[in-house]
């Protein structure tokens, strides 16, 4: 997968590079710049990051790692956040740019990245999230690496007020219910109402932000036409008229999306080798998250998505937290792969990819 998230400490985990939030003068610093000097070995370090000298802010230079599991420690200096006038923004971004690509010159496989300037420095989280998440995108959208964003724990990873709002009211007051009712009081499999024609509860207002039409119920597995007609035929005849795979129907999307093999992988958070496994098995049979991760990549609309799904035999619950989630996104018209991962990991679920 090429970018993950994970809850570790960044001085265990493995890769080609470990990027450091360094002070900017050689010495050691507070919070993840003291970790990595304890656990790569102080004196070797320090010694290395002297012969380098003071780091402008936004810049990435590479020194050793030492005893840290990895090739490099990539060291980069952020921002201290305060207002948001002094080009604290413009600093983070260049902190990841550089550092990235850096990472790239090193021809490393991987890199592992804190949540830059969220600790001590006091830039807000949500924002420092924002940006990172932004920089990885753009920039595996033109490289093959794998980028890990490493946090503490779960709390560390702040999404937008607004955001992480939208979805707790989406889970807590109406999805639920409406999925329920669609699924188990007489909603028709075979059928699936388009959004625009969900039908809300008197008391509730649509469980979406914005202007977005409300959502269909993803109980409904099929859209319409998408089961075989049946009557009259033996069941051998039926089998022999079994419909697109998922990996002919997938192909079939991309194909009718106009975006190129490449770029939908990558929008996918999909491993190339991965994808071309894919691309070689008609009867490819894909974990959920791979499936949906397509769906998001090609921006699929709910009733397009479940059919997809449904020819691999996966279905959404209403009783499921990712499933939610994921429908949050969808029917709000979000496809930012990265923006729903990081909501996914901070309700603990699996993040979309392969």
């Amino acid at each position: 997968m090429p970018f993950q998230i994970i809850r570790d400490d960044i001085t265990k985990v493995k890769a080609d590079a470990i990027v450091n939030t360094a002070n900017p003068n050689p010495c050691v610093g507070a919070g993840t710049d003291s970790a990595i000097y304890r656990a790569a070995g102080e004196e070797a370090l320090l010694a290395a990051r002297k012969k380098i000298g003071p780091i402008a802010r936004g810049a990435a230079v590479q020194t050793p790692a030492f005893r840290l599991n990895a090739s490099y420690i990539i060291h980069t200096v952020g921002p201290a956040w305060v207002d948001g006038r002094h080009g604290e923004r413009e600093i983070l971004r260049s902190c990841y740019e550089s550092s990235l690509s850096l990472a790239a010159e090193l021809k490393c496989g991987s890199v592992a990245f804190p949540l830059i300037a969220s600790g001590s420095y006091g830039f807000p989280k949500d924002e420092a999230l924002n940006i990172a998440l932004a920089e990885i995108g753009k920039f595996l959208l033109a490289h093959e690496m794998t980028v890990i964003l490493v946090v503490f724990d779960r709390k560390s990873l702040e999404l937008s007020e607004q955001r992480m709002g939208g979805i707790q009211r989406y889970i807590d007051e109406h999805q639920v219910r409406l999925l329920h009712e669609a699924e188990y009081q007489g909603e028709s499999r075979s059928r699936f109402r388009r959004p625009e024609d969900a039908v809300l509860p008197p008391h509730g207002r649509p469980p979406v932000l914005g202007n977005t039409a409300p959502i269909a119920a993803p109980g409904a597995a099929f859209s319409a036409g998408a089961l075989p007609d049946m009557a009259g035929k033996s069941l051998d005849e039926v089998l022999g008229g079994a419909g697109e795979t998922f990996q002919q129907r997938l192909f079939r999307l991309i194909d009718e999306s106009g975006m190129d093999d490449v770029t939908v992988y990558k929008k996918a958070n999909i491993d190339r080798k991965v994808f071309s496994r894919i691309r070689c098995r008609k009867d490819y049979r894909p974990k959920k998250k791979t499936a949906v991760a397509f769906a998001v990549a090609l921006q699929l609309d709910m009733p397009t998505m479940l059919d997809l799904l449904a020819r691999a035999e996966i279905a959404f619950s209403p009783s499921s937290k990712f499933d939610l989630i994921v429908t949050y996104f969808i029917t709000n018209r979000i496809y930012d792969i990265y923006e729903i991962n990081a909501a996914l990991f901070k309700y603990g679920q699996p993040i979309l990819g392969e």
